[in-house]
């Protein structure tokens, strides 16, 4: 994958580093939310809680990814700081994110995770960075906001807890928050600290995901109605592939040129992802609102692509 940061400094290449960077950034939100949807159906059928999903999706990342390295010849050595700090972020905002769909329910979940990033998100970006809060900038997040709101309203059916699922959603946008305005902070391409970050969270979350349980059900009728240990299996790898390995390649690369706040709209591409695979996959019911809320969200997206 060619690197973001390698292109050329000009007025031109700026615009065309910025553009393939919102492509980048895009691709991974549509990424993440076919992951939710992978963790719900996951948490139906296999007998794992979010933690041992996420643990498991990060160390299939990992080799993944060490695989790909190697294969290239690609170097992915980080910094020691950029790894501790990218992965305690991403171990909390994907263990969180998880817990907020096993408590909340896939959309409840992913729109109350994604809805609160923009704004956390833009006052970060404007206190540690100084990023401008342009006029196009606060009015993409205020369009995309009033989307979530009509998406909350009405689109899917709540979880066993969703007041719990709330409250891991909200963490869950802190630790993403981390990730990205320490990402710009930091400049340049931190794709190559991909792995280093993944092994971070893994270790992070490794104790509590054995205590919650490490190993998918592998008899019963919740592992029957799976397919058995091999649809687990396949699910997880997935989970490691796409919405892992790849996304966050990509994100890394896309943020090193993308601001911050610019960055946390385009992300709400998604929630609309999710709730769309709810719908369409696992049943979950959306009203007319829901969809108006989808789209202006996208609509706050397309806005941000044309006038960053």
């Amino acid at each position: 994958m060619e690197s973001v940061s390698g292109l050329a400094p000009s007025c031109a290449g700026q615009s065309a580093s910025y553009g393939r960077g919102m492509f980048y950034v895009a691709v991974a939100a549509t990424a993440w939310g076919t992951g939710g949807a992978v963790a719900a159906v996951l948490y139906r059928t296999s007998g794992l809680g979010p933690v041992a999903v996420s643990f498991w999706r990060l160390v299939l990342g990992i080799a993944m990814l060490a695989g790909l390295h190697l294969a290239v010849g690609e170097r992915f050595g980080a910094r020691r700081r950029d790894a501790l700090v990218l992965g305690a972020g991403l171990a909390v905002y994907q263990t969180a994110y998880y817990g907020s769909i096993a408590y909340a329910g896939l959309a409840v979940g992913t729109v109350v995770t994604l809805g609160a990033c923009p704004v956390v998100i833009a006052l970060a970006a404007r206190w540690v960075l100084g990023e401008a809060l342009t006029v196009g900038r606060v009015t993409a997040v205020a369009v995309g906001l009033a989307g979530l709101v009509l998406l909350v309203g009405g689109g899917g059916s709540a979880g066993s807890a969703p007041v719990l699922g709330v409250v891991f959603g909200l963490l869950s946008a802190a630790g993403y928050a981390v990730v990205t305005v320490y990402s710009r902070r930091v400049g340049g391409d931190l794709s190559g600290a991909t792995v280093s970050s993944f092994a971070v969270a893994a270790c992070c979350l490794l104790p509590i995901a054995a205590v919650e349980g490490l190993l998918p059900a592998v008899d019963g009728p919740v592992a029957l109605s799976a397919g058995g240990l091999a649809g687990t299996v396949g699910w997880l790898v997935y989970l490691g592939a796409v919405p892992t390995a790849l996304a966050y390649r990509l994100f890394f690369a896309g943020v090193a040129v993308v601001p911050a706040t610019v960055t946390a709209v385009v992300t709400l591409v998604e929630p609309v992802a999710g709730v769309l695979i709810a719908v369409g996959v696992l049943g979950e019911r959306i009203t007319l609102a829901a969809a108006a809320g989808a789209v202006l969200m996208l609509a706050s997206v397309a806005g941000l692509a044309r006038s960053g």
